[in-house]
């Protein structure tokens, strides 16, 4: 019964929330992109929240208790180094243009109506795959804790994020975004600390881990590689697949649109740059503590259904009060990136799709109808589709990686690339996805581990955009869009670089500290009990070199990151705009 209090209290919570924040709605940019106003900790909160749904909480962390914990760590190190560089390479880029969605910038930066409808096209199909498997997620939660039917979980939570984004728009889907950030948080390291500390710290989910037999090699950093269940039957396709998974997350996160429409909102370019470091760092924190917490509970009971393993923690093992915070943080991240995705479909819809409005009433009100109407479309897929949590959402995720992250890259460095191009490159990542993914899905074609999907349609993008370009040329509205997206931002130099430096070198210390914290803690502990349980030298020297690339990533991140804050940086720039501005 408490659960269920818990729950429906945590709805009606983000529901006011929601709608206080409406008032601040005035116009057009404010129920878009907030104003352009949003400071570090709002914008690291959104992103977080973005990033983190019910698929981390349950299929991720499920994935490690079904035994790949390390496997997911090396993901996960290579993935989030793609939170920094979406914002330098793109992020604040992005920024500077001053568009209300990321497919009206593609369509400024090429000249091209066409480009932008792509965009939004791709933007609504491939969030609503998205925001279909985060639905299906928040619905399971809701009927495992309530007792309730699955239907009416998702009736309410579709209800409660669609209400206030119809009301408040970005300012709603921030703010709540950023309590779900803190509350979820919360929730994932107490839960965390709770359940190792339970089976005897590190050192004891360690021993316990090797001394299991129903799941041998889950304490390795390759995991399981024995019986019918193995993902993986090598070493070597455990690291390739989390290598190349890590690759392709990496590029979700520099351009997908539900990361980078965040920098859209951000006061500028250095809130940017801040927000995408501690997001890297929070994310790393996060897979370090959920990981090993999910491989942690088959000490409990390793017969359960993996993508409800957490659940059945927060019932069955923490504390009531703990479980109850466990529960509605995993709720709330669930419900933050319905609410995300909701309202970058509904914009897109409404922006780049459909004609433009005559004036900003007639735009506000077109606006909330296309949210209203995009949200209707989700819930009656939801109520129908059977539930695959982390398998919709991941094919969702990686579409674009293939389609936008080639053309969000060239657009900025690229002087060759064309409208054309950039179309097509569009068109074919998106398309190309789809059609590998749903071969792979249907029997029709298998792929090694190092050819996933979504590396082969980038490579058919890149050709795309190649031949495309070649048989068009550049004009001259997009050689000039190009050179202003690359003039500095004169706000940007007086009193933020100081800030931004700091937060750097925090970055590359949170770095050196995870990469200590597995070096002892797991790495050394391994190695301690390498000779009671035979375990082979290999793997002992795989968690050495696990904990010094989980540390190195974030460190390498924070240096780049330092690098581009300094003021010799930032000077240079600056003279550019002057002898640009000269001429």
């Amino acid at each position: 019964m408490i659960y269920t209090i818990a729950i429906l209290l945590s709805l009606v919570g983000y529901f006011v929330i929601g709608h206080l924040a409406g008032r601040r709605v005035k116009g057009l940019d404010d129920y878009l992109v907030a104003g352009r106003n949003a400071p570090t900790f709002f914008i690291l909160g959104t992103l977080v929240a973005s990033y983190l749904s019910t698929s981390a909480f349950l299929g991720e962390t499920g994935f490690a208790y079904q035994g790949y914990p390390f496997v997911m760590l090396i993901f996960a190190a290579v993935s989030t180094s793609g939170c920094l560089l979406g914002a330098l390479v793109f992020g604040r880029y992005l920024r500077r243009s001053g568009a209300r969605t990321v497919p009206e910038f593609f369509g400024k930066r090429f000249a091209s109506r066409r480009v932008q409808i792509i965009a939004g096209l791709t933007t609504i199909i491939g969030l609503g795959a998205y925001l279909l498997g985060v639905m299906q997620g928040a619905g399971i939660m809701f009927s495992e804790l309530t007792g309730m039917p699955y239907w009416v979980g998702l009736v309410l939570v579709w209800a409660t994020y669609t209400g206030f984004i119809l009301y408040s728009g970005s300012p709603g889907v921030m703010l709540t975004d950023t309590i779900m950030f803190v509350i979820f948080s919360l929730a994932a390291v107490g839960g965390s600390l709770y359940v190792i500390q339970d089976l005897g710290g590190w050192s004891g989910v360690v021993e316990g881990l090797l001394t299991q037999t129903d799941k041998p090699g889950i304490a390795l950093w390759h995991g399981v590689l024995e019986g019918p269940n193995a993902s993986f039957s090598s070493p070597g396709e455990a690291l390739t697949w989390g290598l190349t998974l890590g690759l392709v997350w990496a590029a979700v996160l520099a351009a997908s649109p539900w990361q980078s429409s965040r920098y859209l909102m951000a006061r500028n370019e250095h809130v940017v740059m801040r927000s995408a470091m501690l997001t890297a760092v929070a994310l790393a924190i996060f897979y370090a503590l959920m990981m090993m917490t999910g491989a942690a509970i088959n000490l409990y009971d390793p017969n359960l259904d993996p993508e409800r393993s957490m659940i059945w923690v927060a019932l069955n093992v923490l504390p009531t009060w703990l479980g109850v915070v466990i529960l509605t943080g995993v709720f709330a991240a669930g419900l933050s990136s319905c609410s995300t995705f909701l309202s970058i479909i509904g914009f897109s819809l409404s922006n780049d799709i459909l004609p433009a409005s005559l004036d900003e009433k007639s735009a506000m009100r077109k606006s909330r109808i296309a949210v209203l109407s995009a949200g209707l479309i989700a819930l009656l897929l939801a109520l129908f589709q059977p539930p695959a949590v982390m398998s919709v959402v991941w094919f969702a995720a990686t579409l674009f990686a293939s389609s936008w992250g080639p053309v969000a890259l060239m657009s900025i460095w690229s002087k060759r690339i064309t409208a054309t191009g950039a179309g097509w490159g569009l068109a074919v990542g998106f398309i190309g996805n789809v059609v590998l993914s749903m071969m792979i899905q249907a029997k029709w074609l298998s792929l090694p581990v190092y050819l996933h999907p979504v590396l082969l349609s980038t490579l058919m993008a890149l050709v795309a955009i190649t031949l495309a370009s070649r048989v068009s040329r550049v004009s001259q509205a997009e050689k000039e869009y190009q050179a202003f997206l690359h003039t500095f931002d004169a706000q940007a130099v007086s009193g933020w670089v100081t800030g931004t430096r700091l937060i750097a070198l925090c970055t590359m210390l949170s770095g050196v500290a995870i990469g200590v914290f597995l070096w002892q803690q797991y790495a050394v502990t391994l190695d301690g009990f390498a000779a009671q349980f035979s375990v082979a030298a290999g793997a002992v020297q795989g968690g050495y070199a696990l904990a010094i690339g989980c540390g190195s990533m974030l460190l390498m991140a924070g240096a780049v990151g330092l690098w581009v804050a300094c003021p010799r940086q930032q000077k240079t720039s600056a003279e550019r705009m002057v002898m640009s501005n000269g001429r």
